[in-house]
């Protein structure tokens, strides 16, 4: 069965919101096996919402709609499906029932009349109901054969419609199919060095497929195959599995789509361990990123955030003698803030970050200068590098690094030299 996915909504194209909603849903409709071949965004338009469902009607068997069913004059998909479909739009008395009730719960506020524009649906079509929100959904069957399914744009709405109604529904129409996928995570390693390294595998592709999905400091390598069921498409997966690892070697830090923090702390949960960070040019957001994962502070025991020099000598120890001499953004520097942090919060890994963010020059160090560095007891390493780009990309990178340096510790892995530039 092939989908589209049509997302309406000015905002998702003036950058407002992300559209999280066509993420979801395809990976949902990937799980039974359904294929979604091409996705659309509109803006709040009737002209431009009918014609992506003529596009989406003509390639596809199934054209899912995500957003316009809210009660505003903005909310144009009711109208655009009925015009599509050559219907009128007609009041539905259940659903006028519902929404009323719903208001009498809500508040003893009456009912804003817009509201009722959520009780017209299409003439034939089949609705809904909302439990969250008031927003009914709607099926369209067209005579072509292809279907059209609406359903609110807020996330919470559309995925109860999703999983209750129309997932179930699909995977009734597609049975003895799925869809599934492994992401390997990748970092240290450009997304053209990855590419070269797997070429062959991505050329002669069919069934496991190989793609690439780059951001700032990692590469995602995807593989998904299409078997009878999961432990089918898992058979065919693994295989290919071991071959990209073994290809790419210790730049994989996840078979499983496990991010780099979630890594570094289920690495030092196995080992027993635990880590304390000493921040400077990062700004806390190595130790924010690793707390947002739960079940952090059984290895993690917190961090000092150290922006000026005076806060790195008084909080984490580093001594005058290298403030004066190699100045905050240098080996000596990260070392010192390392092993200040694992004493002061008493943890039994030390790391620190220290560099120019930029835009500006510091201390005579050019912007995306950076020093890393991790401490342990038997251990102490340290390395310089040069990120090249905004600040943001020089921070991100040097999360990166940082996570990476502790991950490679944990796993015995060699450690990276210093001086290179990303």
């Amino acid at each position: 069965m092939r989908a589209e996915i049509l997302s309406v909504g000015t905002e998702l194209l003036l950058g407002q919101i992300a559209d999280t909603n066509a993420r979801w849903m395809s990976e949902r409709l990937a799980g039974i096996g359904v294929d979604v071949l091409h996705r659309q965004t509109v803006g709040d338009n009737v002209e431009r919402i009918v014609g992506g469902l003529e596009l989406g009607a003509s390639r596809a068997d199934v054209v899912l709609v995500t957003g316009g069913l809210g009660p505003t004059q903005d909310d144009l998909t009711r109208d655009a499906i009925a015009a599509f479909a050559g219907r009128p739009l007609v009041r539905h008395p259940g659903l006028e029932d519902m929404l009323r009730a719903k208001f009498r719960g809500f508040s003893d506020r009456p009912m804003p009349v817009n509201n009722l524009r959520q009780a017209d649906v299409p003439e034939g079509a089949r609705t809904i109901a909302p439990d969250r929100g008031t927003a009914p959904g709607l099926i369209v069957e067209l005579p072509s054969g292809v279907t059209i399914y609406a359903v609110p744009g807020v996330p919470d709405e559309m995925a109860e419609m999703m999983t209750g109604t129309i997932l179930p529904e699909l995977a009734a129409l597609t049975p003895g199919g799925v869809i599934a996928s492994r992401i390997l995570r990748i970092t240290g390693m450009g997304e053209s060095a990855v590419g070269e390294k797997l070429t062959d595998l991505f050329e002669g592709s069919a069934n496991p497929t190989v793609a690439y999905l780059a951001s700032m400091g990692e590469v995602k390598v995807r593989l998904t195959a299409k078997a009878s069921s999961v432990a089918a498409a898992d058979e065919l997966l693994e295989p290919l599995v071991r071959e990209v690892v073994e290809r790419l070697g210790d730049v994989v830090f996840s078979v499983d789509d496990e991010s780099l923090e979630e890594a570094v702390l289920r690495l030092l949960r196995r080992h027993g361990l635990t880590l304390a960070c000493g921040e400077s040019l990062t700004g806390g957001s190595v130790s924010a990123r690793l707390t947002a994962v739960a079940g952090a502070s059984a290895a993690f025991t917190g961090a000092i955030v150290a922006y000026t020099a005076r806060a790195k000598r008084d909080l984490l120890g580093v001594s005058q003698a290298t403030i004066d001499g190699p100045g905050v953004v240098s080996e000596a520097c990260a070392r010192e803030m390392a092993a200040g942090a694992r004493r002061f919060l008493v943890a039994d890994l030390g790391l620190s970050l220290t560099g120019v963010a930029g835009p500006e020059p510091h201390g005579g160090k050019e912007p995306g200068t950076v020093w890393i560095a991790l401490d342990a007891e038997s251990r102490t390493h340290a390395r310089g590098f040069r990120v090249i780009g905004e600040r943001d990309r020089v921070i991100r990178w040097s999360q990166q690094a940082a996570l990476d340096l502790v991950r490679r510790h944990l796993e015995g892995r060699p450690l990276p030299t210093s001086h290179t530039t990303v």
